[in-house]
C-alpha cells in the first residue's frame, strides 16, 4: 500500500470541498482497503466520512423510506420498515456478503463498490477499467463469472452488487452532494454500461458524495431476491434476480424485474416487464407445470440479446430459467 494523506471530514461540505481526482472517500473501507493494497486504487488523499450525520433511516413526507449513506448494510435489512415494505431490498443485503461485513459496508459504499473481475486485480493483466487503453485480458482469458449483457469489447466485467440490483428493481432515487450543489439520479442511470471507457463506472463528477438513496412510496406488489453462486455461504452471483408483481382481479397490473452477475450494471429488463402487464396469473399460482406462456416469453426477453464469451454461456439458460422460476413463485403469492 502507498503512502496517502488522511483527513477526518467534520461536515458534508467540508469533504466535498476537498474534491480532487487522487482523493477518495472512506466510509465502512470493505471494498477502498482491498483496492488501496493490492494497488489497483493508489489515491493521494483519503477523506474519512464515516462519522458525518448520514446514517439514519428516515420516513418521507410523500410516503417513502430515505437510506442514509452510511447507514449499515446490517442496519438496513433489519429495519421493518425495509422488511415490510420493500422485502427485496432486504432479502437482497442479506444475501450480499457475511455478517461482519455487512455490519461495516454501507449503503453509499455499496453503490459504488467496484468489479471483483481477477483481471481488474492482476497488476500484470490487461485491464481497461484499472488502465484506459490497456485492453481486456478478460476476453480471451477465463470469463466464466463475466457478462453477457451490456459489455463491450472494451470490458465484459460484471458489477458486483446484490443491494443496487434490488435498488434498480424498486426505482430508487440516489440523492449526491457536489462542488456544483445537490442533484438526484435514478438508480437505474447511475451505474454507466463500459462501451469504450469503462474506467467511468458512474455518472458521479469529481467530488461528489452519495448522501443518501430514496425509496418510492409506491409498493410494486409482493417481492423477491433469488441469488445463484458457487457456494452457499459468502459468494458473488453467477446470476440473481430481484423481481416483485402487483397483481389486481388475478392479472398482472405491474412487474419489476432486475438481474444481478450478468451485466457491468444492475440489469433492468424493462421489455420483460411490459409483457406481463395483462398476463393472467391463476395456472401459475397451480405450480410450475402450469405456468402461463406470459412468464416464459418474460424470461426470454429478459436475456434478449445476450452475448456470452467462451465460459459462460450457461448464465444465458441460468437466469432465464431463475426469471421463470421467480415470476411463478411471486405469482402463487399473490
Amino acid at each position: 500500500m502507498r503512502e496517502f494523506a488522511y483527513v477526518r471530514a467534520a461536515d458534508v461540505s467540508g469533504a466535498v470541498r476537498l474534491a480532487g481526482p487522487q482523493m477518495r472517500y472512506l466510509a465502512g473501507a470493505t471494498n477502498l482497503f482491498d483496492l488501496m493494497r493490492e494497488e489497483v486504487e493508489t489515491p493521494e488523499l483519503v477523506v474519512d466520512i464515516s462519522r458525518l450525520p448520514l446514517s439514519a433511516v428516515e420516513d418521507l413526507p410523500d410516503g417513502g423510506l430515505r437510506l442514509g449513506a452510511l447507514a449499515s448494510n446490517s442496519q438496513v435489512a433489519a429495519d421493518d420498515r425495509v422488511r415490510r415494505r420493500y422485502p427485496v431490498l432486504a432479502r437482497a443485503l442479506l444475501k450480499g456478503a457475511s455478517p461482519q461485513l455487512r455490519n461495516r459496508a454501507t449503503v453509499g459504499g455499496n453503490l459504488l463498490q467496484r468489479t471483483r473481475c481477477r483481471y481488474f486485480y492482476d497488476l500484470h493483466a490487461a485491464c481497461n477499467k484499472r488502465a484506459p487503453g490497456a485492453g481486456c485480458a478478460a476476453l480471451d482469458g477465463f470469463n466464466r463469472t463475466h457478462a453477457v449483457l451490456g459489455a463491450s469489447p472494451s470490458c465484459v466485467a460484471v458489477h458486483p452488487s446484490d443491494m443496487c440490483v434490488a435498488l434498480a428493481a424498486l426505482d430508487a432515487t440516489v440523492n449526491l452532494t457536489g462542488q456544483d450543489g445537490e442533484r438526484s439520479v435514478p438508480i437505474t442511470d447511475f451505474h454507466r454500461l463500459p462501451g469504450e471507457t469503462p474506467h467511468m463506472e458512474t455518472v458521479l463528477r469529481e467530488g461528489e458524495l452519495v448522501t443518501s438513496v430514496d425509496l418510492p412510496p409506491e409498493q410494486p406488489g409482493p417481492g423477491d431476491y433469488v441469488k445463484v453462486r458457487d457456494r452457499a455461504s459468502y459468494a458473488f452471483a453467477l446470476v440473481s434476480v430481484a423481481a416483485s408483481l402487483r397483481v389486481e382481479n388475478g392479472r398482472i397490473a405491474r412487474a419489476r424485474i432486475a438481474l444481478g452477475g450478468v451485466a457491468p450494471r444492475p440489469w433492468r429488463a424493462y421489455a420483460a416487464e411490459e409483457l406481463l402487464v395483462g398476463a393472467a396469473t391463476g395456472e401459475a399460482a397451480a405450480g410450475e407445470a402450469a405456468a402461463g406462456e406470459a412468464f416464459g416469453r418474460a424470461a426470454e426477453e429478459a436475456v434478449a440479446g445476450a452475448a456470452p464469451l467462451e465460459h459462460n454461456a450457461f448464465k444465458v439458460e441460468l437466469a432465464r430459467r431463475l426469471v421463470r422460476r421467480t415470476l411463478i413463485e411471486l405469482a402463487g403469492r399473490s
